[in-house]
């Protein structure tokens, strides 16, 4: 394994570090909106399921 030394690392850091494509601040608040829209659908979506089957499952076990 090759050494490379302090000075050539901190450069290729600072290289790769320059090729980064930094989001803007819009993209980062746009993105966290929509993170938090797709939670409460979901959230939504298996509250709604559960309460199907919890329906169900209840109606059933009442007719027995």
């Amino acid at each position: 394994m090759a050494m490379t030394n302090p000075v050539q690392f901190i450069q290729q850091t600072r290289a790769e570090v320059a090729k980064i494509s930094w989001p803007t601040r819009r993209e980062v608040m746009l993105t966290t909106v929509m993170v938090f829209l797709l939670a409460i659908v979901a959230a939504t979506f298996f509250f709604l399921v559960d309460l199907v089957i919890r329906t169900g499952l209840t109606e059933l076990l009442a007719a027995f």
